[in-house]
């Protein structure tokens, strides 16, 4: 799951601290614990990942990325749900395995690395 955080006119973005994507800007997120809804996984992933608070709303997205060995089996395949969030309360931060974390606005997006899908949805909402 991820979140899509806007602020003013500025979104927020980690840049990753593990693989995939290691180093690469994207929406916080993380996986679903057992038992937990995709909705508490966004709110709880962006507190550990970024210290703040955020107020989960709709579903915005879903993408399925794949990395495929030479062959063309299929070493990776994650299930991505992007969800709109709301900024609450807290202090921006990066924590947990974020190597940073930014609100980041339109004319920054391109001089970030951030990754393909991240950048499209980033655009097209602060447009």
């Amino acid at each position: 799951v991820g979140a899509i955080v806007l602020r003013d006119d500025r979104i927020l973005l980690i840049q990753r601290g593990h693989e995939p994507s290691y180093g690469r800007w994207t929406f916080p997120g993380g996986r679903v614990e057992l038992g937990e809804t995709a909705r508490e996984a966004v709110a709880r992933e962006v507190r550990e990942e970024c210290g703040i608070e955020v107020r989960v709303g709709e579903l915005y997205t879903l993408f399925e990325p794949m990395r495929r060995e030479d062959d063309g089996r299929v070493q990776v395949h994650f299930v991505v749900l992007d969800y709109l969030a709301e900024y609450v309360s807290g202090e921006l931060r990066p924590a947990s395995d974020a190597l940073d974390a930014r609100w980041v606005s339109r004319e920054e997006l391109d001089r970030l690395d951030v990754t393909e899908t991240a950048r499209d949805i980033a655009r097209r909402l602060l447009a």
